[in-house]
């Protein structure tokens, strides 16, 4: 059983990373109540809470310049979030966490990022499990997709009709199909321009919505296009929100190696909120 002290107030920063957006706290003397999932939920709720897409600590960490926790809307640990990665490392660099460069822990293991003079570039975790060309069958309709996973699971479906993909009923079908039983994935509709540069929506897990940007799914889709030698890395991804980011990384005979992401990492505002012991567990 843990008490957390009802009443006590917490800074927090909320920041957008291509209006990809999250709360972070500064958890480095602990406190934070993170086991108290209703809080969480509080949190990140649109209406009655600050309105957040992850919620990020920064702890201490014995192996990297810190530690990064991040907590889905329904609260729910992920292992990683690429947009939230370059927000957290903009966040501790100006509360000295951390020097421009840096080693970030997480779930889905340390990374490396610079924060620069306009946005942070991420090195992101070796992408594993990679699957191409692979085929569902959703509601009569045999669905050709590629996964990856760049820190959390991702399906890729390439689309000419991107505007038109019924991206949450699609997504979520997918995202709860047998096939990717139990833990689930995020699924990302891709189209490829004459330029050379990518177009993406994100139907992201745990969020169970489509996002304005997904930063691992952008990762996932440079990857697997540039795999199938539809671009060349390093490659521009326009999401949602009309921010780009950008993919680069080396290809390799069994997946790729050195991959980044660069894009925003933008402040909205600073606060305080109160904790209430909404949960004892």
């Amino acid at each position: 059983m843990e008490d957390w002290n009802s009443g006590m107030k917490l800074t927090f920063w909320k920041m957008h990373g291509a209006q990809n957006d999250f709360v972070l706290f500064d958890d480095r003397l602990g406190g934070f109540p993170a086991g108290d999932w209703a809080f969480i939920a509080r949190i990140a709720t649109r209406h009655s809470g600050i309105g957040a897409e992850g919620i990020i600590l920064i702890q201490k960490s014995k192996t990297a310049d810190f530690r990064m926790r991040f907590f889905n809307p329904d609260g729910g640990e992920a292992d990683m979030c690429g947009n939230g990665a370059r927000c957290v490392a903009r966040l501790a660099v100006e509360l000295g966490a951390a020097r421009e460069s840096m080693t970030i822990e997480t779930r889905a293991g340390q990374l490396a990022a610079k924060v620069l003079k306009k946005g942070v570039r991420i090195w992101m975790t070796e992408p594993t499990g990679w699957e191409l060309d692979c085929s569902l069958t959703l509601a009569g309709r045999n669905l050709i997709y590629d996964f990856v996973n760049t820190g959390v699971p991702h399906v890729v479906i390439r689309t000419g009709k991107l505007r038109d993909e019924a991206v949450c009923e699609t997504g979520s079908a997918i995202r709860h199909h047998r096939d990717f039983a139990p833990a689930g994935t995020n699924v990302n509709f891709m189209d490829v321009s004459p330029d050379g540069e990518l177009h993406v929506r994100t139907y992201e897990r745990g969020v169970e919505a489509e996002t304005p940007a997904c930063g691992t799914g952008v990762t996932a889709c440079g990857l697997i296009a540039a795999k199938h030698g539809w671009v060349k890395l390093p490659v521009n991804v326009q999401v949602m929100s009309g921010d780009v980011l950008v993919v680069d990384g080396i290809l390799t005979a069994g997946g790729a190696n050195g991959v980044t992401l660069t894009g925003p990492a933008e402040h909205v505002f600073e606060g305080t909120i109160e904790y209430r012991g909404t949960a004892k567990y």
